[in-house]
């Protein structure tokens, strides 16, 4: 019997997230651990009249690649993946690990050299999800590697999972996401009139700017979990310094301690307890890597630990994020990179946030 949680989860991704309609070509990306998932998510594309398609990995498969493949295999890019993201209607993106670790050990040339050969599809996500031509979602299934991560028992971390996405069964999943995305508008709308934001506690004094740029409503429409309102901060305004309170987790990579120093929109200083190396080597990845292309607040209030999964972390209720690297056109950033890497730090305890001086926000609730 199917898991009622794994229906309404599925049911939030295409009738919500997606809003899955007669005639829609639906590219579903997956592995082999999300079956169940999948069985629903083909059930009601056809009862909504999509047509679906399947593109699942068997576990382990990265791994495999980067054993066997060589470089003209490394900067390949799969034919039925470019076909899904250069045409489609819809896509949905399962992430499903059976070792979130599997990546830990490769060279990181080849990493780096897998990393590139994929941009072209991230581009042309970003570029058409921009013009609406391409509805996108991204997201997990939980898995015993998740769990693990997360240092949950699988059936405590199935709780944790289904609650963070409102699919555990109390209410209507679709209304509630409905009501979030209400909420966010509203407090969207009030922050777009300011322009200077300033941040201050233990463990951040940063300022920025937001002038001229758009805030994005993270309510449930590209990633599930959600629960965040996100803009590209205007790329030489950021001065300050800010010590992120949770590891930043990277191609299975751990760095801890992170701390940055920024002037003129640069990072000019960066520190860390554990893989400084890796902060470095990808902060010199291009131009662009040294730049924010992304801030963001946190709103989701189920999801209240770290469980070394961006797709939760950077949702936790009362933190702040940033993302080194490119940033979404949408916003108005216009910064470019090859990395995206989101770092997180906590805002509960003796901090505030500051709009043209005014205090809208204080240890981790809106204030507005």
């Amino acid at each position: 019997m199917t898991d009622q949680r794994v229906h309404n989860f599925a049911r939030i991704l295409v009738e919500y997230s997606t809003r899955v309609k007669p005639g829609d070509t639906v590219g579903i990306t997956s592995t082999t651990l999300a079956e169940p998932l999948m069985r629903e998510l083909v059930g009601l594309v056809l009862k909504n009249g999509g047509y679906p398609h399947l593109l699942l990995d068997v576990p382990g498969q990265e791994d495999i690649y980067f054993r066997y493949a060589d470089d003209q295999q490394l900067a390949y890019v799969p034919l039925l993946h470019q076909k899904v993201f250069e045409e489609f209607d819809v896509l949905i993106k399962v992430r499903a690990s059976e070792n979130t670790r599997a990546q830990s050990e490769v060279e990181p040339a080849r990493a780096t050299q897998r990393q590139k050969a994929s941009s072209p599809l991230i581009e042309a996500q970003m570029r058409r999800g921009a013009k609406d031509e391409l509805r996108w979602m991204s997201t997990q299934f939980p898995t015993p590697a998740y769990a693990m991560e997360a240092g949950m028992s699988m059936l405590d971390y199935e709780d944790f999972f289904y609650r963070a996405c409102y699919a555990h069964g109390e209410g209507d999943p679709v209304a509630y996401w409905e009501g979030v995305k209400q909420r966010q508008a509203e407090l969207i709308q009030r922050i777009e009139k300011g322009n200077q934001v300033t941040l201050k506690g233990p463990n951040v004094d940063l300022r920025l700017s937001i002038q001229g740029r758009k805030f994005k409503n993270a309510c449930g429409i590209n990633n599930m979990p959600d629960g965040e309102i996100y803009t590209g901060p205007v790329e030489d305004s950021l001065n300050g310094w800010v010590r992120y309170t949770y590891p930043a987790v990277n191609q299975g990579r751990i760095v801890t301690g992170v701390e940055l120093t920024f002037e003129q929109g640069q990072v000019v200083k960066a520190t860390a307890r554990e893989n400084q190396a890796f902060l470095q080597r990808m902060l010199e990845m291009d131009a662009g890597a040294r730049y924010v292309g992304e801030f963001a607040i946190g709103t989701n209030y189920e999801i209240n630990r770290f469980t070394k999964s961006i797709l939760f972390d950077e949702k936790i209720g009362g933190s702040f994020h940033m993302a080194l690297g490119a940033g979404y056109p949408e916003t108005g950033s216009r910064n470019k990179s090859q990395i995206h890497w989101d770092m997180i730090c906590d805002l509960r305890q003796d901090s505030e946030i500051r709009l043209d001086g005014e205090l809208i926000y204080q240890n981790g609730e809106f204030l507005i």
